[in-house]
């Protein structure tokens, strides 16, 4: 792996790391299955690591950040999962009701605010409300102070929804104060919409693999996020890279015949030498989509780009994301 771990050196990220973590929120989305909560959770190591407190926010999601870091599980309160590290999944619920006690300022008028059913169903109809009451709270933890003055945190990293839900969670403060009437929640948004914009103190983490299919979404997710949106988008960190066990010649040569090969059907006998070409037709296939695909990302996006490592035996674990914290 030792060519893969060179280019994650090269990509920059061990280089810029400071720059990085002196934003205080970053958005990490990317298409699903990318290992956005993987990297999530090596982010917030690696910045601990650095003397940050971090903060990482989840949304409302299945919570498998506990896995891979070693710690009890993660719920609604933010509770520490490392040195330096702790973590919350937000539920929108209950994230609405901690906002409107703070709105209402008396917990008593809250409760016949939010234990009304009807309010409840009124809540659930409205577009975007539950998206920003989970963005805006992961928001809010970056202007939590500690009694000495200093900042409760100093890097909030948002596990955010895959690609779609993501951009449309993004949106939500925009729409906000495009609708929304002078008052306490159009002040909110506005102040956590001048962070997101504010590439000094926010930005977007977009997470791949070097596939086809995620390669693609993650051009037209930047585009949209650039674009649309105008939001700063910091880093691509493209998980999973394998190391090259062939050269674009040797591939060509393992795929001239692919049918013949029958690369698709399960192998026979370990010890064929027929079983051996479909495994290594196999690997070269997979070499060939991932070359194209880096060779995508770098031509499309203008962007600093890193490389972790596919994981073999320490996918998802521990020791596993430890290590990609140590890589970055």
């Amino acid at each position: 792996m030792s060519s893969v771990y060179q280019a994650s050196k090269a990509g920059g990220l061990g280089q810029d790391l400071p720059e990085l973590e002196r934003r205080r929120f970053l958005f990490v989305t990317g298409k699903g299955g990318v290992g956005k909560t993987t990297i999530s959770g090596a982010l917030a190591l690696a910045f601990a690591a650095r003397g940050k407190r971090v903060l990482v926010a989840m949304c409302h999601t299945k919570e498998r950040l506990s896995a891979i870091l070693g710690s009890r599980p993660i719920g609604p309160e933010v509770i520490q999962v490392a040195e330096r590290v702790s973590a919350v999944n937000i539920a929108p619920d209950r994230a609405l009701r901690e906002y409107g006690e703070m709105v209402l300022k008396m917990r008593a008028a809250a409760d016949l605010v939010f234990d009304n059913k009807y309010t409840r169903t009124f809540f659930r109809a409205v577009p975007g409300l539950f998206e920003w009451a989970m963005l805006g709270k992961a928001w809010f933890h970056t202007t939590e102070l500690l009694p000495d003055g200093s900042n409760r945190f100093d890097v909030v990293l948002l596990d955010a929804p895959a690609t779609g839900h993501g951009v449309d969670m993004l949106r939500v403060p925009k729409v906000i104060l495009d609708v929304a009437p002078p008052g306490i929640l159009r002040r909110d948004a506005e102040a956590a919409w001048a962070m997101f914009r504010d590439p000094a103190r926010s930005g977007v983490v977009v997470v791949t693999l070097p596939e086809e299919m995620p390669a693609t979404e993650t051009v037209e997710l930047v585009a949209e996020v650039r674009g649309d949106l105008g939001l700063p988008v910091h880093r691509v960190i493209i998980n999973g890279v394998l190391p090259a066990l062939f050269s674009p010649e040797e591939q060509r040569a393992l795929l001239v015949d692919p049918a013949r090969l029958d690369i698709q059907a399960p192998a026979r006998a370990a010890d064929t030498v027929e079983s051996a070409f479909v495994a290594g037709a196999r690997r070269a296939m997979r070499e060939s989509v991932q070359r194209e695909s880096l060779a995508r990302l770098r031509r499309d996006l203008d962007l600093p780009t890193v490389m972790l490592p596919f994981l073999f035996d320490e996918a998802s674990t521990v020791a596993g994301t430890r290590m990609l914290a140590e890589r970055l």
